[in-house]
């Protein structure tokens, strides 16, 4: 029996998507579970795509998600370079290891497994249009490589020459004529694929003297022992021809499993979830924040507030299945309930309700003190001084009501900062509203009228704040009695209760919907909650010259 050791191994082309995520999610999960290795590679042989900063992005997204490698990073977040008794094989960046692939292509060679190509970009797109006009597709393979320029149909002297004086040569696979590939996948089963419909693809370039994904895949594959691959189903056309590089290499006795993991759909209908659903449906497809080379910036679950706790339970859960009707997991409850076998073989829909319920429940799990010490940066960055004692207390009071820490300051914010402006309770068809910073919906209700605009509100809906007699009624309440007695009151007073609570929660909050009257009271004191009174009486007092409505 092998150590168990698997690998994550991304491309530094951009941030890392949260399709990406599981997949290194469930590459731990699976590791940790038979006390294995995790090993994060980097994949950058692709230097067109290279963007600067997309690797320091990865290691930061899987610190932040809790996904820490046992190779490939040091405790700084570096990817190793040097090897050492903890790391025997780096370098971990497939460009540093650029010498090692050569060798192994020309081995390929020499086994008769593969072939030096000299056919140019131009002579390509030929023979491609040549097969378009025909209503054929073009494969270099078997059926065409006797008519192209390569050290098949060139004898040993020609072969040599053009090796020496071209630059642009290739090393390409050469792929078996109709042969039928059977392959085993832990999650697809039994698969075979007839060699006829495959191409021989590059292996290694002498443009850049690097090899391509294939080659340098297998390569790091076999020499860091990987026992199980995990990846993405879009790698699965890519399987033929990997077991049969195994096969070319003699590598079949330590070639490791193979799992394909189901896409991450978009919520609405099928196709892989992209970040342009998530632009147009407002919610990040990143874990963290990512500005791009040209400044277009795209927000991070981190940055919308989500805890690392919940975007993993989340992500976890998408197109695995715990057999039970268990839907919170810690790290380490994940870690025993994982398996393969019960991930999905279909494509698994995002729901962005979904993330915030996950949201949602972890921050109820946090204790009031924890919720509190989150929040108390936010009070100050708006100006407001508090006791640590006060918020917890507040948080206990309001906890229940939050997706996000900085749902407290929506909720409560009326706690500290007595209302100037007033808020329209009801949804008006084709109101405008702004758009949040983190791109979640606003609510419809919260459409701010400024100063100017206060005096025709009233006016227009005066059948909700009418009459002077219910404002004064709702001031007297406050100066007589207990926030719990206030409504018994008002009933004594023989007044509608709806429109005199209307006008005291107007006064307190500026806004006709939110915390309780009674619970708002006893955190601001009997003092504030009458000077918001005698404010709203002052800026307000226009409405009550309006005739009822009734």
């Amino acid at each position: 029996m092998r150590r168990t050791r698997v690998r994550f191994a991304p491309s530094p082309t951009g941030p890392l998507h949260m399709g990406g995520v599981r997949t290194a999610l469930y590459n731990y999960l699976y590791a940790k579970q038979h006390g294995g290795d995790f090993i994060l590679r980097i994949e950058d042989t692709d230097s067109n795509r290279f963007v600067p900063g997309a690797e320091q992005y990865i290691i930061e997204a899987l610190n932040w998600c809790g996904i820490v490698p046992d190779e490939g990073v040091d405790a700084a977040g570096n990817v190793v370079e040097t090897p050492s008794e903890r790391h025997p094989h780096a370098p971990y960046r497939q460009s540093q290891r650029r010498s090692i692939y050569r060798k192994y292509a020309e081995q390929l060679v020499a086994s008769g497994n593969a072939y030096y190509a000299f056919d140019s970009a131009e002579d390509l797109e030929l023979m491609r249009s040549r097969a378009e006009n025909a209503g054929q597709t073009f494969i270099y393979n078997y059926s065409t490589r006797g008519g192209m320029c390569n050290s098949l149909t060139l004898d040993a002297e020609q072969t040599a020459r053009l090796l020496e004086e071209r630059d642009d040569w290739t090393i390409r696979f050469k792929m078996p004529e109709d042969r039928t590939v059977a392959m085993d996948d832990l999650i697809r089963g039994h698969m075979e694929v007839n060699t006829s419909t495959l191409d021989d693809k590059v292996l290694w370039k002498k443009a850049d003297e690097l090899p391509t994904y294939h080659l340098a895949n297998i390569v790091d594959d076999h020499l860091m022992e990987i026992t199980e691959v995990i990846r993405g189903e879009e790698w699965l056309p890519s399987l033929p021809l990997h077991w049969l590089l195994y096969e070319a290499f003699g590598w079949t006795d330590t070639m490791p499993r193979f799992a394909h993991l189901p896409l991450l759909l978009k919520p609405v209908g099928n196709g892989k979830l992209s970040k342009r659903d998530g632009d147009k449906m407002g919610f990040p497809v990143f874990p963290l924040e990512w500005t791009s080379p040209d400044g277009e910036k795209s927000h991070g679950y981190r940055e919308d507030g989500y805890f690392p706790e919940a975007f993993v339970n989340m992500l976890a859960m998408l197109g695995w299945n715990p057999g039970t009707e268990q839907e919170i997991f810690s790290m380490q409850q994940l870690i025993d309930a994982f398996s393969l076998e019960k991930v999905g073989k279909s494509g698994a829909k995002f729901n962005p309700e979904k993330a915030r319920w996950y949201n949602r429940e972890y921050l109820r799990m946090r204790s009031d003190s924890e919720l509190a010490e989150l929040f108390m940066p936010i009070l100050r960055e708006k100006g407001v001084e508090a006791e640590p004692v006060f918020v917890e207390k507040l948080i206990g009071l309001i906890k229940e009501r939050a997706t996000f820490v900085a749902d407290f300051w929506d909720i409560a914010s009326c706690i500290f900062v007595a209302p100037e402006k007033f808020k329209d309770h009801g949804i008006k068809a084709g109101a405008a509203f702004e758009k949040p910073a983190t791109g979640r919906p606003a609510d419809p209700r919260a459409k701010v009228y400024d100063d100017s605009a206060t005096e025709p509100f009233l006016a227009k809906d005066a059948d909700k704040f009418w009459k002077e007699e219910y404002w004064r009624a709702a001031k007297d309440a406050l100066e007589h009695c207990e926030a719990g007695e206030i409504e018994d009151y008002v009933r004594s007073k023989g007044l509608p209760l709806g429109k005199v609570m209307n006008c005291l929660r107007l006064a307190l909050t500026g806004a006709a919907s939110g915390l309780g009257i009674a619970d708002i009271i006893s955190f601001i004191g009997r003092d504030e909650a009458l000077s918001r009174m005698e404010f709203a009486i002052r800026r307000l007092g226009t409405v009550f010259a309006i005739e009822s409505v009734e």
